[in-house]
């Protein structure tokens, strides 16, 4: 039934527990961690930590009356015959096939096949998302433009977007949760906003339409100089939250269309920032101090510090995304690994961790060194660490795979090398390696019901991947080179 290509690289390993130091704050047995890359800790999978290994695979695996009632020996993959033909019988006792059931069948089509041109631009791609729904795609690239593809229609673009007052390039967008509006950011303190329900295609700033710019600077002035890293809507839509170069974490009010809160979050750039999931009151950061932090927006005002620390970063966070359950979440790190947290785990307190460097190293045009990969941090906290993509030059982002048809069972990463890595989430076995790209893949998006991810890249290419194929001839290698320069 299942099948990957031979240029998809299946088996190679990427996992290891990582190392809890006894003594610290954080409950539970001690884990070893395995040294170097593509090595597999020898503890048993089973003890990566029994509680989200049991909600994924509720998430994604068969229902276990199905496995349990089912002839033979229990076996790790249930055919779709064998499902059909418990469904048949009812052995499920609900007369259909669990949200679980049909992910253990999704979950196995994964989208490797391609790639297929969705579009080609003369500069960088830096960003590419789906929208919640699937209905919409966005890609921003260095050259100012933002392009929003109508999904179900073919791909066609409904937005072409020249952004306003460009700073280097486009760092982040962020669509409304009703789909009506789009955010920008740039290397700059401003953040603008559009309206892309509007008729008009072509979206020049304050021309064909406006671009409303939205003052992040605590004087409201304009005039301090800091740029935007990470900018995401909240769930309800009235506020914006982004972390900045000076360190800090922003929270902007659209009701009233002022700065509502700025808090010195970090001791260095916050790259990212993000929900903890639908209600809004938790936010995560990630900055170049190596911390990811949890912040609780019901205490900001009052407390005006972090909920929690996690520590176990190396090497400054490029990504966060959150599991959107409150609990889980996974960051990219420039010391070139995934990590997974739960944020239980996390501490009140931090000091900083001066790393014992004997190197002098610039991720922004250096190669990581070989003897710095086999570091870990003392104070560890994090529940797995996944290793085999790169985080160079840019920053790098990372995803858990869609709950709909996957259970979240995978976790996905653009890569310096070119490549789209999916990894396995409990078993940390690479699964797929997606090879199209001539140079570094800074954003993939995987569509949150189909078996279809894009890939975006410095190279100027959007592709997508799907499963099965679209039956179209897949994309040429890309021969065209692109100038490079080295920043965020």
């Amino acid at each position: 039934m299942y099948g990957i290509p031979s240029w998809a690289i299946i088996g190679d390993m990427g996992y290891a527990l990582s190392r809890l130091e006894i003594g610290s704050d954080c409950d539970g047995d001690m884990s070893t961690s395995a040294s170097g890359e593509g090595q597999v800790s020898n503890k048993p999978l089973n003890n990566l930590d029994d509680e989200i290994a049991q909600l994924t695979r509720m998430k994604s695996g068969p229902s276990a009356h199905l496995s349990q009632v089912l002839p033979g020996k229990p076996e790790v993959y249930i055919s779709p015959v064998k499902m059909l033909a418990g469904r048949e019988c009812n052995y499920s006792g609900k007369g259909r096939f669990s949200a679980g059931d049909c992910c253990h069948v999704l979950s196995r089509y994964l989208p490797v096949n391609g790639p297929w041109l969705v579009d080609q631009m003369t500069s960088r791609a830096y960003v590419s998302q789906f929208s919640s729904d699937g209905s919409l795609f966005v890609a921003g690239f260095q050259g100012s433009h933002i392009r929003i593809y109508n999904v179900d229609s073919g791909w066609k673009v409904q937005k072409n977007i020249l952004a306003k007052s460009l700073r280097w390039t486009i760092t982040d967008t962020s669509l409304s949760p009703d789909q009506r509006f789009l955010v920008y950011a740039s290397m700059s303190p401003i953040i603008h906003i559009v309206n892309v329900t509007s008729a008009e295609t072509e979206s020049l700033a304050n021309v064909t339409e406006v671009h409303e710019g939205l003052d992040f600077c605590a004087h409201g002035d304009g005039r301090d100089s800091f740029g935007i890293f990470s900018v995401k809507f909240s769930t309800d839509g009235r506020e914006l939250v982004a972390g900045s170069s000076d360190d800090s974490i922003y929270v902007y009010d659209l009701e009233t269309n002022k700065l509502s809160l700025r808090i010195l979050a970090h001791r260095s750039d916050v790259n990212t920032v993000c929900f903890a999931d639908e209600t809004g009151h938790l936010v995560y950061s990630g900055s170049d101090d190596t911390f990811c932090k949890v912040w609780d927006r019901r205490c900001f005002i009052s407390k005006g510090k972090a909920a929690g620390i996690l520590e176990g970063h190396v090497e400054g966070i490029t990504f966060i995304d959150s599991r959107g359950d409150g609990r889980y979440l996974i960051s990219n790190g420039k010391d070139q690994t995934i990590k997974l947290w739960d944020i239980r785990k996390m501490s009140n307190n931090a000091t900083h961790y001066n790393r014992p460097r004997n190197y002098d190293w610039d991720y922004r045009w250096m190669d990581y060194p070989p003897h710095a990969k086999n570091l870990m941090h003392p104070r560890d906290r994090s529940v797995a660490t996944y290793k085999g993509h790169s985080v160079l030059r840019t920053l790098i982002r990372c995803y858990f795979s869609p709950e709909y048809s996957t259970g979240q069972k995978y976790i996905y990463t653009g890569s310096h090398n070119s490549c789209v890595y999916i990894y396995d989430l409990l078993t940390g076995v690479l699964v797929a390696t997606l090879k199209h790209h001539k140079s570094p893949v800074r954003d993939c998006s995987w569509h949150p019901q189909y078996p279809m991810l894009v890939s975006s890249s410095w190279d100027g290419d959007v592709v997508k991947w799907e499963f099965p194929g679209s039956g179209e001839a897949p994309t040429p290698p890309n021969k065209k080179r692109v100038r490079r320069r080295h920043f965020y």
